[in-house]
């Protein structure tokens, strides 16, 4: 949805009708006026929007299965994060609760430089002085 609205925002603007009336193919404006500025808001929204959703989506499945075990650590027999920080928290380890935090935090950064690289790749007129 945020890729379709990116989209639609950006061919309505006026750079991208005075390029077709200089009489640039279809695809030569999309790929070089519209896809460029549409990508800044995906690229800065997307990555971190998948990373919590996908970790605070482990914690909710394993929160709302309290079988005592994530659905896809129980299908594939594996020991995962997930299932680590849950049962931390029933257990009341504060080591493990505090290490599992500190490497859901560690991988959110990382994701986050990701993005801000990412978005000077887009737009090479953002400088990070």
């Amino acid at each position: 949805m945020l890729t379709k609205n990116a989209f639609l925002e950006e061919i309505r603007k006026q750079y991208v009708m005075t390029a077709r009336a200089k009489g640039l193919g279809e695809r030569q404006v999309l790929w070089k006026h519209v896809f460029r500025n549409a990508l800044i808001p995906i690229v800065t929204g997307f990555p971190a929007a998948f990373i919590g959703a996908f970790f605070t989506g482990a914690l909710l499945i394993e929160t709302l299965f309290s079988t005592g075990a994530l659905l896809i650590e129980t299908l594939f027999s594996l020991d995962g994060l997930g299932l680590l920080s849950y049962e931390s928290v029933i257990r009341r380890d504060y080591p493990v609760v505090m290490g599992t935090l500190f490497l859901f935090t560690l991988i959110g950064l990382v994701t986050k430089l990701i993005s801000d690289l990412c978005y000077v790749w887009v737009d090479p007129r953002v400088k990070f002085d």
